[in-house]
């Protein structure tokens, strides 16, 4: 039987939530399209209260945030770009272009094309996302893609250097200091200074997540990837510390980030929710992660490891650290989620910030049908034909033809009868209709 020990705010409460932040970017949109620059410095000024000369960081910009960024922090993001686009190269490889011959003389293929221009987002207004860059403009690179536009908010009045040096690193041909709806709608709409993208992608909050829902159609997008979400799939192979600990790792995100407990023990359950309870009294992002717990921390107590599958893959969270005696069984029969973290020793910082896997990934269940980003997600995969020889053009017109009436398209079928009549049997005369 799966019992909730705590749940957080009703589907009804959230949905609510939703609909105001819909209503407030539909407007913001909108007068972003009507008004370009000037609705988008406005923006900037009243919630970022930043108005530069001008949006776009120069070349001398850029290197002077660079030469702020301390040695060892440089080290750390060559590092871990070096992790993101190893992993990266290794996806990229494994999609090839391809070319087959059917039947004789009829080839089909597929190429794999990179997007022409994309957007990526940096979250940066309350905690500077460095990895965000790497996830995004770097994996973007690696695809081919040939330009690349990076947007981060001020910082503390400030474009954050290190956010900067890392989209530089990974290879942003533009780089804007503009956070929220006003960068991700320039970015997909256009304005007087900044031409519009094809692409999306990047996290960012609701409001942000909203937007690309909302712009998607008239650009792409990689996913919903919306404020974060976490679960941690347990049972008494480790302790409530752990636990605790990796839970409110994420929920510090923001005052909406869901964080949610399974387990097959009580006893895990209720210490668990203890230790919580100490290490908020301690946390210095406290403020952010007990909300966070407070409305959308959930502990789910199941009988069995079968129940808590079935609750994991019902949820579909983003992060689902798994650390059980049956880790290689959760990555077996888990259908629905946005990565996985097997094992004590890994935890969801690790996919956030280094070890090489993407963490832009789906939320709101949308792990159901999609994964996160990478390289492929920067890739469209186009197919071709041709037909080599006047047999091929007769014999699959010959089947064209009888296919579409069938269907009742006389002018399909004679797109077809027509190569029939051109390179099918010599003696046919020219208007000749396919039999």
């Amino acid at each position: 039987m799966i019992e909730y020990l705590k749940r957080g705010k009703q589907e009804a409460d959230r949905a609510a939530d939703d609909a105001k932040v819909r209503e407030v970017v539909e407007a913001t949109l909108a007068d972003i399209e009507a008004r370009g620059d000037t609705a988008v410095r406005a923006l900037s000024e009243k919630f970022d209260d930043y108005s530069p000369p001008s949006f776009r960081l120069s070349a001398s910009e850029i290197d002077a945030f660079i030469n702020r960024v301390s040695a060892r922090d440089m080290e750390d993001i060559a590092f871990a770009q070096k992790q993101v686009r190893t992993f990266a190269e290794a996806q990229r490889a494994s999609m090839q272009d391809i070319e087959i011959e059917t039947m004789p003389g009829v080839v089909l293929g597929h190429k794999n094309i990179p997007v022409q221009s994309v957007g990526c987002y940096v979250p940066a207004g309350k905690f500077p996302m460095v990895a965000s860059a790497h996830m995004s403009v770097l994996t973007a690179a690696v695809a081919g893609v040939p330009r690349i536009v990076a947007a981060t908010p001020p910082f503390k009045g400030e474009p954050n250097p290190a956010v900067v040096a890392a989209m530089h690193l990974g290879g942003a041909h533009e780089i804007y200091a503009l956070g929220g709806i006003q960068a991700v709608g320039a970015m997909a709409l256009g304005t007087e200074s900044i031409e519009p993208v094809h692409m999306l992608v990047g996290p960012g909050n609701a409001y942000v997540a909203e937007a690309k829902r909302q712009l998607f159609g008239r650009v792409g997008i990689d996913l919903f990837a919306g404020p974060t979400e976490t679960m941690v799939i347990a049972d008494e192979t480790v302790d409530a510390e752990i636990c605790a600990t990796d839970l409110l790792g994420q929920a510090e995100h923001g005052y909406n980030s869901p964080a949610v407990l399974v387990t097959n023990s009580r006893r895990l359950a209720e210490q668990t929710m203890v230790e919580i309870d100490r290490l908020l009294e301690i946390l210095p992002t406290a403020d952010t992660a007990s909300i966070s717990w407070r409305d959308y921390g959930e502990v789910i107590l199941c009988d069995s490891y079968e129940e808590m599958l079935q609750v994991a893959d019902e949820i579909a969270s983003e992060h689902v650290q798994v650390m059980t005696e049956r880790d290689d069984w959760f990555l077996e029969h888990m259908t629905c989620y946005g990565a996985l973290f097997l094992g004590a020793r890994t935890n969801v910082a690790n996919g956030d910030k280094v070890i090489g896997t993407n963490h832009t990934l789906p939320t709101k269940k949308a792990g159901r049908y999609t994964g996160g980003l990478w390289v492929g997600k920067f890739l469209k995969t186009h197919s071709y034909q041709k037909v080599t020889s006047d047999e091929a053009a007769a014999e699959i017109g010959a089947y064209c033809s009888r296919l579409s009436m069938l269907e009742g398209f006389v002018a399909h079928a004679e797109q077809a009868n027509v190569r029939v009549r051109r390179y099918g049997r010599k003696n046919v005369p020219y208007g000749a209709a396919a039999e």
